[in-house]
């Protein structure tokens, strides 16, 4: 279908990811290794595989990482584009800052924050058979009270945009991706913070404008979070999420080149262990991200866990939901629990317990 009629893609990556801190203090969330590489690579992979060449990327915090890692996207078989915000305008004002490097009639946006295995095809497909003005991806969840729900009548055009309750009517929830008639983009007010959620889409609805729902139960993480960062990463090495970015084959492990990985030492739960990595004998990694440079000592035990780049884990040290800034040090027989935070460059003496703490 996509190659049929022209589609523009946005991807909206200004935000901080101030709840992955400390690991956004040196790089931007979607930057962040996930399963060997950063997570963008994983969404463009997808965008790519749906026919869609032209990209813009709406940034803002560390705005120039993005241009120097992709470049203009070629290596890709992308064009991308970058348009900085100069202040944030939430999620529809994000996208109206973009609209005048727009071409298509149709636009597909995506938040940057979230690891999808819906098909963008059929998404795509829904949009223009149903006519709508905007279709909205509603992706079905075991607990929606957790969220806004979105229900929709009989032939999939949305009704409501409802807050969160203790006992929502659907199951169905606003996936953070949207396929928009351009004119619709248009028509958002510019200069300022707006929110296509609560206050976009409502505004449409009340217009009698069409907006239409894609329902999908297929894979869907927010990564916002260290404990879905970690689940995200994983399920992308285990095969469980979509991407064809991974950079070797889908397992319970991944090892990028130029690390060292002790011959007895135990890798599972679909771990990553970076570029110039050292995993000492006897060690124990389980679900975990070690960023490059990491090391982990003889006889740690490091459980769904992110190491930053060159992090330090001592001897026998345990490390369960923990996040160790960059350049971070642990010392033998630490123990840290129950998604304690280590701050970049802080070196923990030997024999330190933390549980749920930053430092």
């Amino acid at each position: 279908m996509t190659s049929e009629v022209e589609v523009d893609a946005v991807v909206l990556v200004g935000g901080r990811g101030a709840r992955l801190r400390p690991l956004t203090l040196s790089a931007p969330k979607p930057m962040l290794p996930t399963a060997g590489t950063p997570y963008l690579s994983h969404l463009f992979s997808r965008i790519s595989e749906a026919g869609i060449k032209h990209v813009v990327l709406g940034t803002s915090y560390r705005a120039e990482v993005f241009e120097e890692y992709f470049g203009d996207g070629k290596a890709l078989g992308l064009e991308l584009e970058y348009v900085v915000e100069d202040e944030p305008l939430d999620t529809g004002g994000a996208i109206r800052n973009v609209y005048d490097r727009l071409r298509a009639e149709h636009v597909i946006v995506f938040n940057g924050d979230i690891i999808s295995g819906a098909d963008l095809s059929a998404q795509l497909g829904v949009h223009y058979d149903s006519g709508a003005d905007v279709t909205l991806h509603l992706q079905r969840v075991p607990d929606p009270s957790r969220f806004g729900s979105v229900p929709t009548d009989e032939t999939g055009r949305v009704q409501a945009f409802l807050e969160k309750t203790p006992y929502p009517t659907t199951d169905q929830v606003n996936a953070g991706c949207y396929v928009f008639r351009r004119q619709v983009i248009e028509s958002i007010p510019t200069g300022r913070r707006v929110s296509v959620e609560r206050e976009t889409f409502p505004a449409l609805l009340e217009k009698g404008a069409h907006l239409h729902g894609f329902v999908d139960a297929s894979y869907w993480l927010d990564v916002g979070t260290p404990e879905a960062f970690v689940r995200g990463s994983a399920d992308l090495v285990r095969g469980i999420a979509p991407t064809s970015a991974l950079p070797g084959r889908a397992g319970e492990f991944l090892v990028l080149d130029g690390a060292s990985v002790a011959e007895d030492a135990e890798l599972s739960g679909g771990s990553t262990i970076g570029v110039a990595a050292v995993v000492g004998s006897g060690a124990k990694i389980d679900g975990s991200v070690l960023f490059d440079g990491a090391a982990v000592s003889e006889g740690a035990i490091v459980e769904n866990s992110v190491l930053g780049h060159g992090a330090r884990v001592g001897a026998g040290a345990v490390l369960r939901g923990v996040v160790l800034g960059d350049g971070a040090s642990v010392g033998a027989g630490c123990e840290l629990l129950d998604g304690a935070r280590i701050w970049p460059d802080t070196v923990l003496p030997d024999g330190s317990v933390r549980f749920s703490s930053d430092a």
